[in-house]
């Protein structure tokens, strides 16, 4: 599968979602989209990410952007996630890790001493017509949701 560029379109995908749904880039179009992916459900970091995107989620909204979060975590564990933190929007499961092969997400990380491969906190932001028009890697989730915010308004 080959990995996304800048000005391009997005290949079509398709993977489970929270509240029991399918959802892919078909259910966005003529909305823009933020895909952020993030490494686990319930950690500092991917939580602080969440919450502020959906402390954001009416301004996307205003924008006419869709949000979507994406790790490898099962639909059980983002359904428990969701709920727990409030989010306004919704969250795929990517267990086979298509989608973050597609975006070029997974990296080698170092966790406690191991080498280990993961999700690296990235963000896409992909216009109505299913361009990518821009993208964040190796993020730090505090403060993040606000930049992407200021992409979007400058579509």
């Amino acid at each position: 599968m080959t990995s996304v560029s800048l000005g391009r379109k997005i290949a079509p995908f398709s993977l489970p979602a929270t509240g029991g749904q399918t959802l892919g880039l078909q259910d966005y179009v003529g909305r823009n989209l933020v895909i952020y992916f993030y490494p686990k459900d319930n950690t500092p970091g991917c939580t602080t990410e969440g919450q502020e995107f959906r402390d954001l989620h009416g301004e996307f909204a205003r924008h006419n952007t869709a949000i979507l979060g994406v790790s490898r975590d099962s639909v059980r564990f983002h359904d428990n996630f969701k709920t727990k933190q409030g989010f306004t929007f919704e969250l795929l499961s990517d267990a086979e890790e298509t989608l973050c092969r597609q975006f070029d997400v997974i990296k080698e990380k170092n966790m406690y001493g191991k080498k280990v491969m993961g999700i690296e906190r990235s963000t896409f932001l992909i216009d109505g017509k299913g361009v990518l028009r821009a993208e964040w890697r190796k993020v730090k989730a505090a403060g993040h949701a606000a930049a992407v915010l200021e992409a979007v308004k400058a579509l």
